[in-house]
């Protein structure tokens, strides 16, 4: 028999964060429910869609294939790579058919077989290349949790401050938004706009806006770690631009790849790197209260940001099928996450006050 298998506990607290991802994606908008009356399980057995596009099929293949390759690394040891592929499969499958059948009280949504399959054979491609390569990812003699161990304070406080940082990167797939712009309640709640658009005042306050959120994100970053790492720090940053420049080439007709570096945005940046570097080489007190601050700031900035009239024009694809579910999913995380941020970073003050309070003379 094999030796057993140290498995960490990132990749569940990946699957089930992924799993709720999944829920809200495929139940967006959540209004409108009712009871139609049909029989449920119709879609089962209903012929090929007439219009059913090749790229529904792609997307829901692909939007379950992480769910599959981080859920087969997660089950138990004792199914054998074989076993954790079926069963992840099962799971995913069943997931898929949960939210198929709950789609036929939504008026916005339709169930369908071929969406079914689709997830299914998702889920089934992300579990076995989980059930190969997971496993040296996660596992505890594996690079991914070595890495983690060295550069993210331990236990579930460190991996939900990690899939922080994901939904992070995933918010700046919007790309109707100002660069980094997130807790925006006014789109949220439906409110009104509190300013009206002026170019000069539209530039301020959009470059206080990504300098401060620059700064908040990265301290963010550093709270999560027992030492600096600049390298760390620097690639989030990276990829979250990479994230924006991919949303504004993919929805902007004609594609459009660098259409949020604006003259406000290029003014944040060139403000925001600079301070973010200074606030690195304070104590850490002060780099965790002011990552705080940083995002109530940047918070209260977005809510008085006018609408920017250019971003409204040459939208393409989201409002048609999953592209528009992807949108909405990448709006509520947007307006949610500066709020999940700021709890977890009480969190990590607390955790870390209980860890020095249990020290010799603490």
């Amino acid at each position: 028999m094999p030796p057993a298998r140290a498995v960490s506990s990132l990749p569940r607290t990946l699957t089930i964060a992924y799993g709720l991802l999944i829920v809200y994606a495929c139940l967006h908008p959540l209004t409108g429910w009712r009871v139609t009356g049909l029989p449920l399980l119709d879609f089962l057995t209903a012929p090929w869609p007439k219009y059913y596009r090749s790229a529904d099929i792609v997307l829901n293949v692909l939007g379950f294939l992480p769910f599959g390759f981080v859920l087969a690394p997660a089950l138990p040891q004792r199914f054998g790579r074989v076993g954790d592929i079926a069963v992840a499969t099962l799971i995913a499958a069943t997931l898929s058919f949960t939210m198929e059948v709950t789609q036929n009280f939504l008026p916005t949504r339709v169930s369908s077989n071929v969406d079914l399959g689709s997830n299914t054979l998702g889920g089934l491609v992300g579990a076995i290349f989980g059930a190969w390569w997971g496993h040296p990812l996660f596992d505890e003699r594996g690079w991914l949790h070595r890495w983690r161990t060295l550069r993210i304070i331990p236990g579930h406080i460190g991996d939900f401050g990690l899939i922080l940082l994901a939904l992070w990167l995933l918010a700046q797939l919007t790309p109707d938004r100002v660069l980094f712009v997130s807790g925006d309640l006014r789109q949220l709640l439906g409110l009104p706009t509190p300013l009206h658009f002026e170019v000069e005042r539209f530039i301020l306050l959009e470059a206080m806006q990504v300098a401060i959120t620059l700064v908040g994100v990265g301290l963010f970053a550093r709270c999560m770690m027992p030492s600096v790492s600049l390298p760390a720090i620097a690639l989030l940053l990276v990829l979250g631009l990479g994230a924006k420049t991919l949303a504004t080439a993919s929805f902007f007709d004609p594609g459009a790849p660098l259409l949020w570096l604006t003259p406000g945005t290029q003014r944040g940046l060139l403000y925001g790197l600079p301070a973010l570097a200074a606030t690195l080489v304070l104590p850490r007190v002060f780099q965790h209260a002011m990552a705080g601050m940083a995002m109530l700031a940047a918070t209260s900035l977005t809510n008085l940001l006018p609408d920017n009239p250019y971003f409204q024009a040459g939208h393409r694809l989201l409002l048609q099928g999953n592209f528009l579910n992807f949108h909405g999913l990448t709006q509520l995380t947007a307006s949610l996450w500066p709020f999940a941020a700021l709890a977890y970073l009480s969190a990590v003050g607390l955790w870390r006050g209980e860890h020095l309070a249990k020290r010799p003379g603490g």
